[in-house]
């Protein structure tokens, strides 16, 4: 994957990891707008390429009465306007075949979400519609086996792909990050480190899933200093009221500080 060729792609050439970040999902405009602004400011100042992440939809919550969405093409269009707002990529997972052409119309990075990146439909319909295809390692999958996840992309005549590690499940109720799987992935393909959800803490008798956001700056310092080419980080200025995945996101006041420590390690890093 060649990041230059991400549209509206920033800093391509400093040096830096690049950033996915944003809500997990989009609650609506105003929200949204306010994220990626805050977001697009650090960046901006710190020289890192950014990419808005938010999700459409939400088809993988834990109960039938969680939040899933405002809509689907509300949504879209909301991503939409951010990319036009604010000049900058945008990406979005998906969960169907027939989602991959509509995102495909309004952002610039498909995401296949970690349950479903064995789903050969659905990476290859991601795949033919020529964007860029984000693959979530699962969290039941080897970093070995995620070759054959980027070859299906490639297959199909399509070179931008990049792999993402969100964690392994470690029992049934917590995740773990084995850092032997980020060069192992860079080998297929550009890695991510998902750092706000590898520390989730899945399967909650509540059926709410909870996390571990004090250990984000933890995880985000040891994937720098392993060469991550790029990382994942969903931020809410409110996360204790977000609808979806607040109990690991981070609080969008401690952003910058964590992405300038990380810059500077990833600076001490490059000069060895």
């Amino acid at each position: 994957m060649d990041l230059s060729k991400i549209p509206n792609i920033k800093f391509s050439d400093s040096n830096n990891f690049f950033l996915l970040s944003g809500p997990c999902a989009i609650e609506g405009e105003d929200m949204a707008l306010r994220i990626a602004e805050k977001v697009v400011s650090i960046t901006d100042k710190l020289e890192i390429p950014y990419v808005f992440k938010g999700s459409f939809k939400k088809a993988n919550r834990s109960r039938i009465d969680s939040f899933t969405g405002i809509g689907d093409e509300k949504a879209l269009k909301i991503l939409r306007k951010v990319s036009e707002t604010f000049n900058i990529p945008t990406v979005t997972d998906i969960h169907e075949v027939n989602d991959a052409k509509l995102a495909a119309e309004y952002v610039d990075i498909l995401q296949i979400p970690a349950f479903l990146v064995r789903q050969t439909d659905l990476v290859v319909a991601a795949a033919e519609t020529g964007k860029v295809v984000n693959l979530k390692k699962g969290q039941f999958m080897s970093p070995e086996a995620m070759k054959h996840a980027v070859t299906k992309v490639t297959d199909c005549n399509n070179e931008q792909v990049m792999v993402t590690d969100r964690g392994t499940m470690f029992g049934y109720q917590d995740m773990i990050v084995d850092f032997r799987g980020i060069p192992t992935m860079r080998e297929f393909a550009p890695t991510v480190l998902d750092v706000t959800h590898s520390l989730q803490q899945p399967n909650q008798s509540s059926g709410v899933t909870g996390g571990r956001p004090d250990m984000i700056e933890t995880i985000a310092r040891a994937g720098v200093v392993n060469k991550v080419d790029g990382l994942f980080i969903e931020t809410h200025f409110d996360p204790a009221n977000a609808k979806s995945d607040g109990a690991n996101m981070l609080d969008l006041s401690y952003l910058e500080k964590l992405l300038s420590n990380l810059v500077a390690i990833r600076k001490t890093v490059n000069s060895l």
